[in-house]
């Protein structure tokens, strides 16, 4: 089993990727390029960072103490490393179990269920709840916590059930959006609603701050 994780960047605490503060991991690698991401960064399977297993672990540890309610990962496309997603989770579930309280698992991953196999499937299915489905730009949606109306959200769990029951169908008043600096430069963290993207290129540029790169446009 694969010993590292290579992934594109982590934080904590996230409160726009499931509900309550949550360490988010975004994995490196997507070869699905769905027509809008916004995390075109992501893509490049050479780029960001292996990660040991146990490292990414002790971070999770880390934020469990720190009072973290649950584990986000997204991408990237975390299923393109199946063999080492799994590892994580596993370790991740042990770090819960030590925990002594609920923690749920939230994965996102473009592939529908169909497209599974059973690699895959040995690592989607420690997650509590897996957000299926490639990012539509043609598909709009207000649900929480999904960037296209055609992705489904699929609890997989009790907990997961329990957790989320009333998140499937929920369109929210505002769209949680997490904004952040990540080495001088301004970071969304979220599912932005439609038109938000170009709102805020334009906003920035009406500030007079010169936007030179965006991660959603080759």
């Amino acid at each position: 089993m694969s010993a590292k994780l290579r992934i594109s960047r982590s934080h904590y605490p996230v409160h726009a990727l499931g509900p309550g503060e949550r360490l988010a991991v975004w994995v490196q690698g997507c070869t699905l390029s769905c027509k809008g991401c916004m995390s075109r960064d992501t893509w490049p399977a050479d780029g960001g960072v292996e990660v040991p297993i146990a490292e990414l672990a002790a971070l999770w540890r880390s934020a469990v103490d720190r009072g973290a309610e649950g584990l986000t990962v997204s991408g990237g496309e975390p299923l393109q490393q199946a063999e080492g997603l799994a590892a994580f989770l596993t370790a991740a579930d042990e770090v819960r179990r030590d925990a002594g309280r609920e923690l749920d698992f939230l994965l996102y991953t473009g592939y529908d269920e169909g497209e599974l196999d059973e690699a895959r499937w040995a690592a989607a299915g420690q997650a509590d709840v897996v957000v299926f489905g490639r990012f539509d730009i043609t598909e709009p949606t207000e649900l929480v916590w999904r960037g296209s109306a055609n992705q489904r959200m699929v609890p997989r769990t009790e907990l997961g059930r329990r957790r989320y029951a009333g998140f499937i169908d929920h369109a929210p008043a505002e769209g949680p959006l997490q904004l952040e600096m990540r080495d001088g430069d301004p970071w969304i963290i979220g599912t932005p609603r439609p038109g938000v993207l170009r709102y805020l290129d334009r906003s920035l540029k009406g500030l007079g701050l010169q936007v030179t790169d965006v991660t959603w446009r080759p």
